[in-house]
């Protein structure tokens, strides 16, 4: 019998841009890298590092920071040192100059804030590769500009696997004359990829933005397309609910299985947003308790 599909990577959001605080300190972070080690989440993403004026450490390339008290990317750094974890850093996301006109605000900011993050967490033997935190789902808002600029500046000062994750302009997230044909949702990434050769190594697209009957049609383009670009593909698994009318549950078991599923057919690694929150026996969410239940009976675990 084949050995189900397995998540193997996960995002962090510790700054919480759109979900809640789980505030969580070391001990609870212990137990759930522990977790990782134990199930086959051998590589953790940490979303974005810095957003706004917040951060997960005190950065000095930050304008007007809010005050930081704990160095929490020093605490995922030596938690995945010593239970064998991959780090993926993420970079810093201004929420406000890469989609205007001034968007090479937007590079200095993150080289400056890539040169301190490499000063501080470089030494780490788990840190193998970069997150870059500006997704879209278009050719739009300067996105190859910020790519070939922030992507190579990053492989300039650490040369590690640099991943990006964006989504299709699918029906799920937009509405109206903005939802795009999966033929032009790939169009323009096929666009995206041949100008930003080099610029990254590894693509994860989203997968919640669509329909579900859409999905392997869309896995199988976005294959297409790392075949044709050498770009590595990834499958982002969202384990939260867009179904739903609320902002955002744990997703129902039955719908993650199916893409899940899916996403095997194609990805060379399946990897979520979010397992600490929506997936986790340790989460705030009740619902999630049952979810990681029901993919360890999956798994056989």
């Amino acid at each position: 019998m084949p050995t189900p599909p397995r998540i193997s990577g996960t995002f962090l959001d510790e700054i919480t841009h759109d979900i809640p605080s789980q505030n969580w300190g070391r001990d609870q972070w212990r137990r759930e890298f522990e977790l990782y080690a134990t199930i086959g989440i051998d590589t953790v993403i940490i979303i974005r590092a810095g957003y706004q004026n917040k951060c997960i450490f005190p950065a000095k390339s930050i304008p007007d920071l809010l005050p930081v008290y704990e160095d929490i990317g020093e605490m995922f750094f030596s938690l995945a040192d010593e239970l064998g974890l991959k780090v993926y850093f993420g970079t810093y996301d201004s929420g406000y100059f890469w989609y205007r006109r001034s968007w090479w605000k937007e590079v200095d900011l993150n080289k400056a804030f890539i040169d301190e993050a490499v000063m501080r967490y470089g030494h780490h033997p788990s840190f193998q590769g970069w997150y870059l935190c500006h997704e879209t789902s278009r050719n739009d808002a300067h996105i190859i500009e910020l790519f070939n600029h922030i992507g190579r500046h990053c492989k300039s000062v650490k040369d590690v696997p640099v991943l990006i994750s964006p989504f299709p302009q699918g029906a799920k997230q937009f509405s109206g004359g903005e939802v795009m044909s999966l033929d032009e949702s790939l169009d323009h990434w096929e666009r995206i990829f041949a100008d930003t050769q080099g610029a990254f190594d590894i693509c994860a697209f989203q997968d919640g933005q669509i329909h579900y009957q859409e999905l392997p049609r869309f896995l199988a383009g976005v294959g297409d397309l790392g075949t044709r670009h050498d770009v590595r593909i990834w499958s982002n698994l969202e384990t939260f609910d867009r179904d739903m009318p609320i902002k955002f549950p744990p997703a129902d078991w039955r719908f993650l299985r199916l893409k899940l599923e899916a996403a095997a057919e194609i990805a060379e690694k399946i990897i979520t947003f979010e397992f600490p929150h929506f997936m986790s026996p340790n989460s705030c969410y009740p619902a999630a308790h049952n979810l990681f239940d029901r993919y360890r009976d999956f798994c056989q675990y």
